[in-house]
């Protein structure tokens, strides 16, 4: 056999995911429909995408959830990205993955970001799917058995968070994260709203970050002296107090012994972090509003951050994420993929399979499904003992049962929620200026 021939032979197997030949004896399936499917059966707006191949039975979801803008997603999958992808090999995934991003020349916007990752993972589920395993065994297989998880306790009162906290321990819970209510504000992740800034305004909520400071701090010195010492203890901040008064905030918060203090700047104000590294040990984890590498390279690369916590859709999915990972593992810094209700639970299986197959995971943050979304979508992970365990089926190991689906519509929200379809309104300080959320 010449030289020649040898080579041709070599350059057709190399080729052939990318043209939609035959690899080692299987034809690769071509994309022959992309669906989406939006419900709501815990009162958030999850939206999957649906890949479907031109082989018998073989398809694939992958979670696109950008629940305040879930409308706009669903019009990027149909309008630009089904077209840009019908009959191409679905094996290829970097390509695609590649194509996608860069066809709309804008890019790195969260719209884009997470109608990507639809596509992206669901893709990656089709190739577990045809390989009959996990998706985890594609990424080289798991490094630890099951994934730490966190879960929220909150109460309007300081005893109420903490009552919840401990029947949250007394269920094997390892890790906790605590929020509180402050009263007359409109305090993150606990009950409460604050007063309306002016008798003739419209009525925002609002909140005060400096009660908010004295408020969390009074949580975390009851919450240390009744919960004890072993329990793991979290905290978001949500990017709510100005970069000074963050950087007062985590020194006063080391004392408590934090497993680590959650987006305590603002994607803007992320240089204030060096501020905050050389004053205090508390741990750090950022990232759930990035978007893209820029935002994240110089935090992990200086390490300037303990844990990178990013939506996995809104950074494009399991492609973009595997990669971040890598990046984060040789500087040191441990994942915390964002895992609230408005992650779908094909997106919480993507987070599970990087928690697995990554040597610096840290932590999953975890959502507790209700009798709905088990009803819509089959094979949801087990937790046991504040461990969750991946699915063992193929791909991602979930069905969804798109009768059942169609039962909790879009629109199902109350009050503000529901008049701004699905979206947030506006928070306030008490003077008036709009903050961030």
């Amino acid at each position: 056999m010449s030289v020649r021939l040898r080579r041709r032979e070599f350059m057709a197997v190399a080729a052939a995911p990318l043209l939609g030949g035959t690899l080692r004896g299987m034809t690769i399936p071509k994309i022959k429909d992309v669906s989406v499917i939006t419900t709501a059966p815990a009162g958030v707006r999850l939206v999957v995408v649906k890949v479907t191949t031109d082989q018998d039975g073989l398809y694939g979801y992958g979670c696109a959830t950008f629940t305040q803008r879930a409308d706009l997603v669903v019009e990027a999958v149909n309008r630009y990205l089904k077209p840009l992808i019908l009959g191409r090999p679905a094996d290829a995934i970097a390509d695609l993955w590649s194509a996608m991003y860069n066809s709309s020349y804008w890019r790195n916007g969260p719209v884009l970001n997470n109608a990507i990752s639809g596509v992206d993972q669901a893709l990656w589920d089709i190739k577990g799917r045809q390989a009959g395993m996990p998706v985890y065994e594609l990424l080289g297989g798991k490094c630890r058995r099951a994934a730490m998880i966190y879960t929220h306790a909150a109460g309007a009162e300081i005893a109420e968070t903490i009552d919840q906290a401990r029947k949250l321990m007394a269920g094997g819970a390892k890790a906790v994260r605590l929020q509180v209510g402050v009263p007359g504000n409109a305090a993150y992740g606990a009950p409460g709203r604050g007063q309306a800034t002016d008798s003739g305004a419209i009525e925002d909520p609002t909140f005060d970050p400096d009660a908010y400071v004295r408020r969390t701090l009074q949580l975390f010195e009851a919450a240390r002296k009744e919960l004890g010492a072993e329990i793991q203890l979290l905290h978001d901040v949500h990017e709510r107090v100005p970069p000074r008064l963050a950087v007062q905030f985590a020194k006063d918060m080391e004392q408590y012994k934090l497993f680590f203090l959650e987006d305590l700047l603002s994607p803007e104000d992320i240089d204030y972090f060096k501020q905050i590294r050389g004053q205090c040990a508390t741990p750090l984890a950022m990232g759930e509003l990035f978007n893209n590498s820029h935002e994240w390279r110089m935090l992990i690369r200086e390490s300037l951050i303990d844990y990178i916590r990013v939506h996995v859709s809104q950074a494009g999915g399991l492609t973009p994420a595997w990669r971040m990972a890598a990046m984060a593992e040789a500087f040191n810094v441990r994942t915390a993929w964002h895992g609230p209700g408005d992650v779908s639970p094909i997106g919480h299986c993507a987070n599970i399979t990087l928690d697995l197959v990554s040597p610096n995971f840290g932590i999953q943050e975890w959502t507790f499904p209700n009798e709905r979304i088990q009803e819509v979508f089959t094979g949801y992970p087990v937790v046991k003992d504040g461990y969750v365990y991946a699915n063992e089926k193929p791909g991602w190991g979930i069905e969804i049962n798109e009768t059942a689906a169609a039962k909790y519509p879009f629109g199902s929200e109350r009050g503000d929620r529901k008049k701004l379809n699905g979206g947030w309104g506006v928070v306030r300080k008490p003077d008036g200026t709009v903050i961030n959320q």
